[in-house]
């Protein structure tokens, strides 16, 4: 009697082969689904419902570290100035938006950079108010003051210290007449656009004995109201409220109240 036609080594869970594909029969693709709306703000935002809302408040984030010329490590957390001078563009030529809210939780960066933004606001003809929420470091004091109206949170803090310098530096009198007209530069502009004094911020920037390993001062919440940096202490619902206020009451941008 034969034996059966049985592989002598069988290999278990073996895919059937196709059957080949007659010559000139195009090469049928399945393309994958979309993903819903859903799950692209999980994946994204992770929550599965974001609001939508048409405001004629525009909200502008200036977050982590102010990046300028160089860039920075992917790993670093930066707002990139090229990014932000096209949005406040579109926002003073779009008709739809009336006034702008600008969120701050950023430890500085790039000097330059971060006095190019703080000009662009102050010279906006729309009404601007600012909102400082965890920090406004360094360079980010000019960012915040340059508003109409400024708030701090109650935990938030602002730093306040030299301008300095990273990478190879020329130890010639130039290089430090260039960082004192830099630091004259900012001093200058967070005078004309805050309610405190030249010689107030100095004695701030260089004081010593706070900072550990620098030369300046932190100011939290209530302390940079005191010594007339930030206009008052508040939260989301204070500056929105405030911000509502002006453009009801039709009051230009910052650049023209100075």
């Amino acid at each position: 009697m034969p034996s059966p036609d049985i592989s002598p080594n069988p290999v278990p869970n073996q895919p059937a082969t196709p059957p080949p594909r007659p010559p000139g029969e195009p090469v049928r693709v399945t393309a994958r689904p979309p993903a819903s709306p859903e799950v692209e703000n999980i994946k994204e935002l992770g929550q599965t419902n974001v609001a939508d809302y048409k405001s004629e408040i525009q909200c502008l984030q200036i977050v982590g570290q102010i990046e300028g010329h160089l860039v920075l490590p992917p790993q670093n957390k930066t707002t990139k100035y090229e990014h932000i001078i096209p949005q406040l563009v579109a926002i003073e030529q779009d008709p739809g938006i009336k006034g702008l809210l600008v969120v701050l939780n950023t430890v500085g960066g790039d000097v330059e950079a971060g006095l190019a933004i703080a000009e662009m606001l102050v010279s906006m003809s729309k009404p601007v108010v600012s909102l400082v929420l965890g920090g406004g470091h360094s360079i980010g004091v000019p960012i915040a003051v340059a508003a109409n109206h400024s708030f701090i949170a109650e935990t938030a803090t602002m730093t306040i210290h030299p301008i300095r310098l990273t990478g190879l530096v020329i130890g010639v009198p130039q290089t430090y007449e260039y960082l004192d007209k830099m630091q004259d530069r900012v001093i200058r502009f967070i005078v004309e656009h805050a309610n405190i004094s030249e010689q107030e911020l100095r004695r701030l920037m260089f004081q010593t004995g706070e900072l550990a390993r620098d030369i300046g001062t932190i100011l939290v919440g209530k302390d940079a109201v005191k010594v007339g940096l930030i206009n008052e202490v508040g939260g989301l619902a204070q500056a929105v409220q405030h911000l509502k206020r002006l453009i009801a009451e039709g009051v230009p941008g910052p650049g023209k109240l100075h």
